[in-house]
Protein backbone atom coordinates (compact mmCIF):
# COMPACT_ATOMS: atom_id res chain seq x y z
CA UNK A 1 0.00 0.00 0.00
CA UNK A 2 1.19 3.41 -1.03
CA UNK A 3 2.47 5.60 2.22
CA UNK A 4 0.45 8.72 2.23
CA UNK A 5 1.20 11.66 4.08
CA UNK A 6 -1.13 10.81 6.74
CA UNK A 7 0.93 8.37 7.66
CA UNK A 8 3.82 10.23 8.14
CA UNK A 9 1.62 12.19 10.45
CA UNK A 10 0.28 9.47 12.04
CA UNK A 11 4.00 7.71 13.01
CA UNK A 12 5.61 11.29 13.81
CA UNK A 13 2.31 11.97 16.41
CA UNK A 14 2.20 15.27 14.94
CA UNK A 15 -0.49 17.01 12.28
CA UNK A 16 -0.59 16.70 9.27
CA UNK A 17 -0.51 20.66 8.79
CA UNK A 18 2.89 20.13 10.56
CA UNK A 19 3.86 17.70 7.98
CA UNK A 20 3.24 19.65 5.19
CA UNK A 21 4.85 22.70 6.29
CA UNK A 22 8.16 20.38 6.99
CA UNK A 23 7.94 19.49 3.33
CA UNK A 24 7.49 22.50 2.03
CA UNK A 25 10.74 24.22 3.97
CA UNK A 26 8.65 26.20 6.11
CA UNK A 27 10.80 27.91 8.76
CA UNK A 28 7.84 28.30 11.03
CA UNK A 29 8.18 24.32 12.42
CA UNK A 30 10.42 23.40 15.60
CA UNK A 31 13.57 21.59 15.03
CA UNK A 32 12.40 19.23 16.97
CA UNK A 33 9.34 18.55 15.13
CA UNK A 34 11.01 18.85 12.24
CA UNK A 35 13.06 16.09 12.51
CA UNK A 36 10.26 13.77 14.13
CA UNK A 37 8.71 14.34 10.69
CA UNK A 38 12.40 13.83 8.62
CA UNK A 39 12.47 10.57 10.81
CA UNK A 40 8.87 8.87 10.09
CA UNK A 41 9.54 9.74 6.06
CA UNK A 42 12.53 7.64 6.18
CA UNK A 43 11.21 4.81 8.13
CA UNK A 44 8.28 4.61 6.33
CA UNK A 45 10.26 5.26 3.10
CA UNK A 46 7.53 8.53 2.10
CA UNK A 47 7.81 9.29 -1.45
CA UNK A 48 5.99 13.21 -2.04
CA UNK A 49 3.69 12.85 -5.34
CA UNK A 50 6.07 15.23 -7.03
CA UNK A 51 3.74 15.62 -9.98
CA UNK A 52 0.90 16.89 -7.87
CA UNK A 53 2.77 18.91 -6.18
CA UNK A 54 4.78 20.62 -8.44
CA UNK A 55 1.39 21.19 -10.55
CA UNK A 56 0.24 23.01 -7.18
CA UNK A 57 3.17 25.17 -6.93
CA UNK A 58 3.31 26.07 -11.21
CA UNK A 59 7.20 24.52 -10.85
CA UNK A 60 9.21 21.40 -12.69
CA UNK A 61 9.57 19.91 -9.75
CA UNK A 62 12.94 19.38 -10.93
CA UNK A 63 16.43 20.78 -9.70
CA UNK A 64 19.17 20.42 -12.46
CA UNK A 65 23.01 19.94 -10.66
CA UNK A 66 25.76 20.52 -13.20
CA UNK A 67 28.98 18.71 -12.28
CA UNK A 68 32.42 18.36 -13.71
CA UNK A 69 32.97 14.89 -13.08
CA UNK A 70 31.08 11.73 -11.34
CA UNK A 71 34.51 9.61 -11.22
CA UNK A 72 35.20 11.44 -7.48
CA UNK A 73 34.13 10.00 -4.52
CA UNK A 74 33.63 13.41 -2.47
CA UNK A 75 31.51 14.86 -5.75
CA UNK A 76 29.23 11.31 -5.49
CA UNK A 77 28.70 11.97 -1.69
CA UNK A 78 27.56 15.35 -1.79
CA UNK A 79 25.48 14.24 -5.17
CA UNK A 80 23.98 11.45 -3.24
CA UNK A 81 22.92 13.70 0.06
CA UNK A 82 21.48 16.37 -2.52
CA UNK A 83 19.18 13.95 -4.17
CA UNK A 84 17.90 12.28 -0.82
CA UNK A 85 17.49 16.10 0.95
CA UNK A 86 15.68 17.00 -2.02
CA UNK A 87 13.71 13.71 -2.89
CA UNK A 88 12.43 14.52 0.63
CA UNK A 89 10.45 18.21 -0.77
CA UNK A 90 9.35 16.42 -3.45
CA UNK A 91 12.07 17.47 -6.09
CA UNK A 92 13.89 15.19 -8.70
CA UNK A 93 17.75 15.75 -9.46
CA UNK A 94 18.74 16.56 -12.84
CA UNK A 95 22.05 15.90 -13.76
CA UNK A 96 24.55 16.88 -16.25
CA UNK A 97 28.32 16.66 -16.75
CA UNK A 98 30.06 19.60 -17.65
CA UNK A 99 33.89 20.32 -18.10
CA UNK A 100 33.67 23.58 -18.62
CA UNK A 101 35.18 23.66 -22.13
CA UNK A 102 34.05 26.74 -24.44
CA UNK A 103 30.96 28.59 -23.98
CA UNK A 104 28.64 26.48 -22.69
CA UNK A 105 26.91 28.99 -20.32
CA UNK A 106 23.29 28.23 -22.39
CA UNK A 107 23.44 24.95 -21.50
CA UNK A 108 20.39 22.88 -21.98
CA UNK A 109 19.19 22.47 -18.72
CA UNK A 110 18.88 26.30 -17.83
CA UNK A 111 16.68 26.65 -21.12
CA UNK A 112 12.99 27.14 -21.54
CA UNK A 113 12.37 26.66 -17.62
CA UNK A 114 13.05 23.15 -17.46
CA UNK A 115 14.08 23.11 -14.14
CA UNK A 116 13.28 25.19 -10.55
CA UNK A 117 16.37 25.80 -9.52
CA UNK A 118 20.23 24.95 -10.20
CA UNK A 119 23.03 23.74 -8.09
CA UNK A 120 26.37 23.91 -9.44
CA UNK A 121 29.27 21.39 -7.86
CA UNK A 122 32.58 22.62 -8.59
CA UNK A 123 31.90 25.02 -11.79
CA UNK A 124 35.53 25.29 -14.01
CA UNK A 125 33.20 28.42 -15.81
CA UNK A 126 30.93 29.69 -13.50
CA UNK A 127 30.49 33.72 -15.27
CA UNK A 128 28.50 32.09 -17.92
CA UNK A 129 26.63 30.05 -16.04
CA UNK A 130 25.42 32.50 -13.47
CA UNK A 131 24.79 35.51 -16.01
CA UNK A 132 22.32 32.89 -17.62
CA UNK A 133 21.03 32.20 -14.47
CA UNK A 134 20.38 35.60 -13.49
CA UNK A 135 19.02 36.71 -16.74
CA UNK A 136 16.41 33.92 -16.73
CA UNK A 137 15.81 34.24 -13.01
CA UNK A 138 16.48 31.50 -12.09
CA UNK A 139 17.50 30.19 -8.02
CA UNK A 140 21.02 28.80 -7.68
CA UNK A 141 23.58 27.47 -5.65
CA UNK A 142 27.21 27.08 -6.00
CA UNK A 143 29.32 24.42 -4.29
CA UNK A 144 33.14 24.89 -4.22
CA UNK A 145 33.24 27.41 -7.06
CA UNK A 146 36.10 28.82 -8.20
CA UNK A 147 35.71 32.50 -7.92
CA UNK A 148 35.67 34.82 -4.26
CA UNK A 149 33.56 37.39 -6.25
CA UNK A 150 30.61 34.68 -6.74
CA UNK A 151 30.26 33.77 -3.34
CA UNK A 152 26.76 35.14 -2.57
CA UNK A 153 24.43 32.12 -2.67
CA UNK A 154 27.59 29.30 -1.67
CA UNK A 155 28.68 26.70 0.44
CA UNK A 156 32.64 26.33 0.24
CA UNK A 157 34.79 24.10 2.44
CA UNK A 158 37.71 26.45 4.33
CA UNK A 159 40.38 24.74 2.21
CA UNK A 160 42.83 27.27 3.71
CA UNK A 161 42.25 26.20 7.27
CA UNK A 162 42.33 22.40 6.11
CA UNK A 163 45.74 23.29 5.08
CA UNK A 164 47.28 24.54 7.50
CA UNK A 165 45.67 21.87 9.99
CA UNK A 166 47.50 19.29 7.91
CA UNK A 167 50.55 20.90 7.92
CA UNK A 168 50.60 21.91 11.35
CA UNK A 169 49.99 18.36 12.13
CA UNK A 170 53.03 17.10 10.54
CA UNK A 171 54.85 20.69 12.17
CA UNK A 172 53.80 19.37 15.42
CA UNK A 173 55.41 15.64 15.13
CA UNK A 174 58.61 17.54 14.24
CA UNK A 175 58.81 17.54 10.79
CA UNK A 176 61.02 20.30 9.13
CA UNK A 177 61.19 18.58 5.26
CA UNK A 178 57.79 19.01 4.22
CA UNK A 179 56.71 18.58 0.56
CA UNK A 180 53.43 19.63 -0.95
CA UNK A 181 51.92 18.32 -4.06
CA UNK A 182 49.23 20.46 -5.25
CA UNK A 183 46.61 19.60 -7.47
CA UNK A 184 45.17 21.51 -11.09
CA UNK A 185 45.51 25.34 -10.59
CA UNK A 186 42.58 26.45 -11.97
CA UNK A 187 40.74 25.34 -8.89
CA UNK A 188 40.32 27.44 -6.53
CA UNK A 189 40.73 24.87 -3.28
CA UNK A 190 44.20 24.10 -4.86
CA UNK A 191 45.20 27.91 -3.99
CA UNK A 192 43.83 27.92 -0.70
CA UNK A 193 44.77 24.26 0.81
CA UNK A 194 48.62 25.38 -0.67
CA UNK A 195 48.22 28.98 0.80
CA UNK A 196 47.57 27.31 3.95
CA UNK A 197 50.11 24.54 4.05
CA UNK A 198 52.60 27.90 3.19
CA UNK A 199 51.21 29.63 6.01
CA UNK A 200 51.76 26.57 8.53
CA UNK A 201 55.47 26.60 7.48
CA UNK A 202 56.00 30.31 7.88
CA UNK A 203 55.16 30.26 11.17
CA UNK A 204 57.94 28.29 11.91
CA UNK A 205 60.44 29.85 9.91
CA UNK A 206 60.61 27.29 7.45
CA UNK A 207 59.99 26.73 3.72
CA UNK A 208 58.73 23.82 1.55
CA UNK A 209 61.24 21.14 0.51
CA UNK A 210 59.49 21.23 -2.60
CA UNK A 211 56.25 22.11 -4.07
CA UNK A 212 55.00 20.65 -7.01
CA UNK A 213 51.91 21.22 -9.35
CA UNK A 214 49.58 18.84 -11.17
CA UNK A 215 46.34 16.83 -11.54
CA UNK A 216 44.22 15.02 -8.79
CA UNK A 217 45.49 11.51 -10.00
CA UNK A 218 47.03 8.54 -8.40
CA UNK A 219 49.82 8.91 -11.38
CA UNK A 220 50.96 12.28 -9.91
CA UNK A 221 51.62 11.47 -6.52
CA UNK A 222 52.83 7.98 -7.86
CA UNK A 223 55.72 9.24 -10.42
CA UNK A 224 56.41 12.20 -8.48
CA UNK A 225 57.77 10.49 -5.16
CA UNK A 226 59.37 8.02 -7.48
CA UNK A 227 61.26 11.01 -8.63
CA UNK A 228 62.60 11.86 -5.22
CA UNK A 229 63.29 8.21 -4.50
CA UNK A 230 65.49 7.72 -7.85
CA UNK A 231 67.02 11.46 -7.08
CA UNK A 232 67.91 10.03 -3.45
CA UNK A 233 66.36 12.63 -1.58
CA UNK A 234 62.90 12.42 0.35
CA UNK A 235 61.45 14.70 2.43
CA UNK A 236 60.29 13.88 5.57
CA UNK A 237 56.55 13.98 5.05
CA UNK A 238 54.43 15.30 2.20
CA UNK A 239 51.04 16.93 2.48
CA UNK A 240 49.07 15.75 -0.61
CA UNK A 241 46.43 17.99 -2.42
CA UNK A 242 43.92 14.98 -2.33
CA UNK A 243 43.43 11.43 -1.28
CA UNK A 244 44.30 10.08 -4.85
CA UNK A 245 47.55 11.99 -5.08
CA UNK A 246 48.29 10.65 -1.37
CA UNK A 247 47.68 7.06 -2.95
CA UNK A 248 50.30 7.90 -5.51
CA UNK A 249 52.57 8.96 -3.09
CA UNK A 250 51.85 5.56 -1.06
CA UNK A 251 51.96 3.19 -3.75
CA UNK A 252 55.70 4.48 -4.74
CA UNK A 253 56.78 4.20 -1.18
CA UNK A 254 55.89 0.52 -0.30
CA UNK A 255 57.22 -0.41 -3.94
CA UNK A 256 60.41 1.16 -2.28
CA UNK A 257 60.07 -0.01 0.84
CA UNK A 258 59.98 3.19 2.13
CA UNK A 259 58.09 3.14 5.93
CA UNK A 260 55.58 4.62 6.51
CA UNK A 261 55.31 7.07 8.56
CA UNK A 262 58.66 5.77 10.21
CA UNK A 263 60.39 6.94 6.91
CA UNK A 264 57.77 9.91 5.18
CA UNK A 265 54.75 10.46 6.93
CA UNK A 266 51.65 11.24 4.47
CA UNK A 267 48.33 13.75 4.44
CA UNK A 268 45.73 13.48 2.15
CA UNK A 269 42.50 15.80 1.75
CA UNK A 270 38.97 14.83 1.51
CA UNK A 271 38.73 11.40 3.36
CA UNK A 272 37.03 9.52 0.88
CA UNK A 273 36.19 6.05 1.65
CA UNK A 274 39.41 4.50 0.43
CA UNK A 275 41.62 6.59 2.64
CA UNK A 276 40.21 4.27 5.91
CA UNK A 277 40.71 1.21 4.14
CA UNK A 278 44.47 1.74 2.49
CA UNK A 279 47.57 0.06 4.55
CA UNK A 280 48.56 1.96 6.35
CA UNK A 281 45.34 3.68 6.75
CA UNK A 282 45.45 7.50 5.39
CA UNK A 283 45.16 10.38 8.01
CA UNK A 284 43.54 12.89 6.15
CA UNK A 285 41.63 16.35 6.21
CA UNK A 286 37.52 15.48 5.97
CA UNK A 287 35.40 17.50 3.79
CA UNK A 288 32.04 16.95 5.17
CA UNK A 289 30.03 15.78 2.37
CA UNK A 290 26.57 15.17 4.34
CA UNK A 291 26.98 18.79 5.35
CA UNK A 292 27.78 20.60 2.68
CA UNK A 293 24.76 18.91 0.21
CA UNK A 294 22.24 19.52 3.37
CA UNK A 295 23.53 23.20 3.37
CA UNK A 296 23.35 23.85 -0.04
CA UNK A 297 20.23 22.03 -0.59
CA UNK A 298 18.51 23.91 1.77
CA UNK A 299 19.83 27.22 0.42
CA UNK A 300 18.23 26.74 -2.64
CA UNK A 301 14.75 25.58 -1.38
CA UNK A 302 14.74 28.96 0.76
CA UNK A 303 15.59 30.84 -2.79
CA UNK A 304 13.15 29.05 -4.48
CA UNK A 305 10.32 29.69 -1.93
CA UNK A 306 11.71 33.17 -1.25
CA UNK A 307 12.31 32.88 2.09
CA UNK A 308 16.12 33.72 1.17
CA UNK A 309 16.32 37.30 -0.45
CA UNK A 310 19.40 38.55 0.33
CA UNK A 311 22.79 37.29 -1.06
CA UNK A 312 23.94 34.18 1.58
CA UNK A 313 27.03 32.42 1.72
CA UNK A 314 28.07 29.25 3.98
CA UNK A 315 32.05 28.32 4.80
CA UNK A 316 32.25 24.88 6.33
CA UNK A 317 35.09 23.94 8.41
CA UNK A 318 37.05 20.36 7.48
CA UNK A 319 38.17 18.15 10.23
CA UNK A 320 41.57 16.96 10.18
CA UNK A 321 41.56 13.01 10.63
CA UNK A 322 44.50 11.51 12.17
CA UNK A 323 45.89 7.87 11.15
CA UNK A 324 48.41 5.45 11.28
CA UNK A 325 49.91 7.46 7.89
CA UNK A 326 51.14 10.09 10.33
CA UNK A 327 51.16 8.08 13.56
CA UNK A 328 52.23 4.55 13.89
CA UNK A 329 50.38 3.18 16.53
CA UNK A 330 46.76 2.68 16.09
CA UNK A 331 45.55 3.25 19.62
CA UNK A 332 46.32 7.09 18.75
CA UNK A 333 44.50 7.07 15.99
CA UNK A 334 41.15 9.37 15.51
CA UNK A 335 38.32 8.02 13.02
Amino acid sequence: MKVSIFDVAKRSGLSVVTVSRVLNGAESVREKNRQKVLNAIKELDYRPNAAARSLARGKTGIIGLIVTTLQDAFFDAVVKELNDVLALHGYFLAVAISEGSGSDGNHYLIQEDRVDGLIMLSPLEEDSYIMELKRRNIPYVLIDNQKPENDAFSVTIDNFKGGYAATKHLLDLGHTSIAHLCGNEMFRSTRERRNGFLRALQEKGLTPFETVHGDFEIEFGYETCWKWIRDGNLPSAVFAGDDNIALGVINALMEARISIPDEVAIVGFDDQNIASQLRPHLTTVRQPADRIGLAAADMLLKRIDGTMKRASSLKIDPELIVRESTIKSQSSSKE
